[in-house]
């Protein structure tokens, strides 16, 4: 297990890096042709790699943070049954809308992430949903967790709000993303049909919420094996750094355009609820009730001895 957690600290510093990195570059060297001429030819070719393949190590690395946190603190039937519908729906979701326009609109995927699948969309994309979303769902699901006095069972209510949160969560991070990388001097994505929205059609974002809340409900649905997913505000520790990390490297994008209204969303309905939620979280992880209905053996005047997930 210790192995399995350095390689996930490996994975999740060198995310980051390579986020700091990528803006490095975008913002610092390459409107300034005369400091890529100044440079080194090992310099050169670093900056030709980071820009060729810079945006498909980091998602890479963000996504191999997020399985392993997953795998490691919620088991490997959660974690597989988050990722595999998330990877398929979402993927759907980006072949349809670059082929039709539905749901997001009328776009088209560029160069720089990666090996097209059908000639459309980036395999990396899929990826990005899985750890955005995984994240920003264990964010909004842990947080009003801590609120539910039963822990054999969450509501409809429980169980909804959280998919909703979750999936307003992931959107935020589109706020502010989608501007700046579709506007950049080096786009990743061009719009055919450019919208009201900094560039971007409202559309947009009904299907990035719709998309999200479609791969959560599968995954609470799967989910309901386990019921209450015991993990601290400690343990949460992941899923906010990435999902702080991920918002700044959009954020930093988005200023460095000149475009700040798509930020402040992004803080408003994105970062504060995040914060708010992971402070919600207990600060010890509170194990699941005993079913007594299924165990009638169990004394309810006993308090039942349950492992509890190792703090990471």
């Amino acid at each position: 297990m210790k192995q399995l957690v350095n390689i996930e600290r490996f994975c999740l510093i060198g995310h980051i890096f390579a986020m700091a990195f990528g803006l490095a570059g975008l913002l610092i060297v390459l409107p300034h042709p005369e400091l890529i001429a100044s440079l080194s030819p090992m310099g050169q070719t670093l900056f030709r790699w980071s820009m060729s393949g810079g945006g498909v190590v980091y998602i890479i690395l963000g996504a191999a943070a997020v399985a392993i946190y997953a795998y490691r603190t919620l088991g490997l039937w959660q974690w597989l049954t988050f990722m595999v519908p998330a990877v398929l729906l979402s993927l759907s979701s980006e072949l349809l809308g670059t082929s039709t326009g539905f749901p997001f609109g009328h776009y088209g995927y560029l160069n720089g992430l990666g090996y097209k699948i059908a000639g459309l969309v980036p395999f990396t994309i899929p990826l990005s949903w899985f750890y955005l979303g995984l994240v920003s769902y264990l964010l909004a699901r842990v947080g009003l967790e801590a609120k539910v006095t039963s822990r054999t069972r969450l509501s409809w209510l429980h169980q909804l709000g959280a998919i909703a949160i979750g999936a307003m969560l992931l959107t935020s991070w589109d706020f502010v993303l989608d501007p700046a990388m579709s506007q950049t001097n080096a786009p990743f994505w061009l719009w055919y049909q450019p919208g009201a929205f900094f560039g971007m059609p409202y559309q947009n974002f009904a299907g990035w919420m719709g998309t999200g809340a479609l791969f959560m409900t599968v995954a609470a649905l799967f989910w309901q094996r386990r019921g209450y997913v015991a993990l601290s505000r400690k343990q949460l520790g992941l899923p906010l750094a990435v999902y702080l990390s991920n918002f700044t490297f959009a954020a930093v994008m988005s200023i460095g355009a000149g475009i700040w209204i798509p930020v402040g969303l992004g803080i408003l309905l994105g970062v504060t609820p995040a914060l708010v939620l992971w402070a919600m979280a207990a600060s010890t992880p509170t194990p699941p009730a005993p079913d007594l209905h299924k165990n009638p053996k169990v004394d309810s005047t006993q308090t039942p001895k349950v492992p509890v997930a190792p703090i990471g």
